[in-house]
């Protein structure tokens, strides 16, 4: 009789634990251009999807709208993003400057050594295979946090 193997130790441990070694990467890479990998997230969503309300910007980082809020004011004192009038005087609207742009640039140069330095200790076929379990994992526990809201919700 074959037991099953089952998981050992905590996911969520496991998880966190690679997410720090492989922050720590990105964000020595990033910090070279004088910017926390957040920052430059950040500057990369508002250049993609801007000019953009604040809660549709926090609601597409899945964040919540104090982080948002704390984490634009040192872009906007640097002058890379600024907050302008909205459609409707209640409403304003994150956009990227000319500065932020370049900025923005800079970063991606370091994202894009930190991304090959990953992929070469990692090995390409390993970060594929890793991307495609994290896609598909993400997609099952969306997938099943729309049935618990929609439980809720009758």
């Amino acid at each position: 009789m074959n037991a099953i193997a089952k998981p050992q130790g905590c996911t969520n441990f496991k998880l966190r634990h690679l997410m720090r070694q492989v922050g720590r990467l990105y964000d020595a890479e990033v910090a070279r251009s004088g910017l926390k990998t957040t920052q430059y997230s950040l500057l990369s969503h508002v250049l993609h999807l801007g000019p953009i309300r604040p809660v549709d910007l926090a609601h597409a980082m899945g964040v919540d709208a104090s982080t948002l809020t704390r984490n634009l004011k040192p872009l906007m004192a640097e002058g890379w993003l600024v907050q302008g009038e909205g459609p409707d005087a209640r409403s304003r609207l994150i956009e990227i400057t000319d500065e932020g742009r370049k900025k923005r640039s800079e970063a991606q140069r370091h994202w894009r050594t930190a991304q090959e330095k990953l992929n070469e200790l990692l090995g390409v076929k390993r970060v594929l295979a890793l991307h495609a379990l994290i896609d598909e994992s993400i997609a099952v526990l969306q997938a099943a946090d729309e049935i618990t809201e929609g439980e809720r919700d009758d």
